[in-house]
């Protein structure tokens, strides 16, 4: 399975490009499973700027930053989404990232996984709303980290304690993530036959 970690926030100094290291590194741990880190702080897209809407356009020729990042998305089998919450929802930089979406996540699975003062459970519960209209498939299981800033270093490792714990954001993770390879294997059999 090629995974793709998508760190949703481009702010200064964001706590969610420590979890999404975590993310890689847990998911390094699977058997089978090639894993990158794909930070939208890499790709300077515009707010989406195509007149017609990318899944309807035959004839789209997208800016070259949103094609970059189209061209990265098509190479994974699976992603995982890292989104803090911000004022009870997702980032802006996160939405527009996938308005320029077409068809290259479309039946593939995406987990999420949030961090804010609810563990991010707004910001989750918005993109299982907006991520079937390109055709994800969303993982039902997800990962809610409160206390983000406590509990990970800037590397992205957690702490001693809530290793310890044994309902502590690992053990959801762990969830997650075997949920995410049930699902890509699943739906790679699915397209396969289509």
């Amino acid at each position: 399975m090629k995974l793709q970690v998508i760190v949703g926030s481009t702010r200064p100094g964001r706590i969610t490009l420590r979890i999404a290291k975590w993310v890689v590194a847990s998911a390094e741990e699977m058997p089978d499973v090639e894993v990158e880190l794909v930070d939208l702080a890499d790709y300077n897209m515009p707010f989406l700027d195509e007149a017609i809407s990318p899944r309807y356009n035959p004839n789209r020729t997208p800016n070259p930053e949103a094609k970059r990042w189209l061209d990265k998305l098509a190479q994974a089998d699976a992603f995982v989404i890292v989104t803090p919450e911000y004022n009870r929802s997702y980032s802006a930089v996160l939405k527009n990232a996938i308005d320029y979406v077409d068809f290259q996540m479309e039946r593939k699975p995406v987990a999420l996984v949030g961090h804010g003062a609810t563990g991010g459970a707004q910001a989750i519960a918005h993109l299982r709303g907006v991520l079937p209209g390109i055709h994800a498939a969303t993982v039902p299981a997800a990962t809610f980290i409160m206390r983000a800033t406590d509990i990970f270093d800037e590397e992205g490792h957690l702490s001693e304690e809530a290793k310890a714990n044994p309902y502590g954001p690992h053990t959801a993770l762990k969830q997650t993530l075997d949920s995410t390879r049930w699902y890509s294997d699943a739906l790679a059999t699915a397209r396969a036959k289509a």
